[in-house]
């Protein structure tokens, strides 16, 4: 017995529906592969603008054999990264977090020895993640336009390496914002601060 015209219509748009998905998904896992391959050519991983979640177990097994110097996962959804990106991938001098939804940093991500710049900049981080004051040769940070509210400005003073930090459009506490712009050596870029009510005051002639 034939199904109702209005159900079998709806089984073709279900189907149709599928059948896209499963091509989106196709051409993703495609993409990534590619950008892959491409990473054994030139040590440069670009999975940026990649629909991603997280990063796949295949890019290791890929990868396995090839000493990348840079990481690009900016653009994507992805909310965390798992300890054994720091094993897989330790020698990479660049990593680009930008624009994803993370809050935290695995400590493990220390064991990124010779790591110089890290982008963690349009995230939801609410303070600046202690790993990165651990990295050894880190010199450039970008944690602008996130949620920050807290910074560990003594372990940041303390730090050997860094040499700065872009702390933009962070809802940054007045006392803090006083002691970055009291830390030596390092240049800490923060947003113009807006005068309070109270400082805001003029005297009318």
């Amino acid at each position: 017995m034939k199904p109702p015209p209005s159900q079998f219509g709806a089984d073709i748009t279900n189907n149709a529906a599928r059948m896209i998905c499963t091509k989106l998904a196709g051409r993703a896992v495609i993409r990534v592969v590619g950008r892959c391959n491409d990473a054994k050519e030139n040590n440069n991983l670009d999975l940026s603008e990649c629909q991603l979640m997280q990063v796949p177990d295949a890019v290791y097994h890929l990868l396995r054999h090839t000493e990348l110097k840079a990481c690009n996962l900016s653009s994507n959804v992805i909310t965390k990264i798992p300890p054994k990106f720091a094993v897989n991938f330790s020698l990479i001098t660049e990593l680009n977090l930008s624009s994803n939804q993370m809050s935290k940093l695995p400590d493990e991500l220390a064991d990124l020895i010779e790591l110089e710049s890290l982008d963690l900049s349009h995230n939801a981080f609410i303070n600046l993640p202690g790993v990165v004051y651990k990295m050894p040769k880190l010199k450039c940070l970008l944690a602008n336009s996130n949620r920050i509210i807290e910074v560990d400005v003594d372990r940041l003073t303390a730090s050997k390496s860094i040499e700065s930090v872009d702390l933009r459009d962070n809802p940054l506490p007045r006392n803090t914002e006083i002691a970055l712009n009291n830390v030596p050596r390092i240049r800490i870029t923060l947003s113009p601060r807006e005068l309070e009510e109270w400082e805001d005051l003029t005297i009318q002639n």
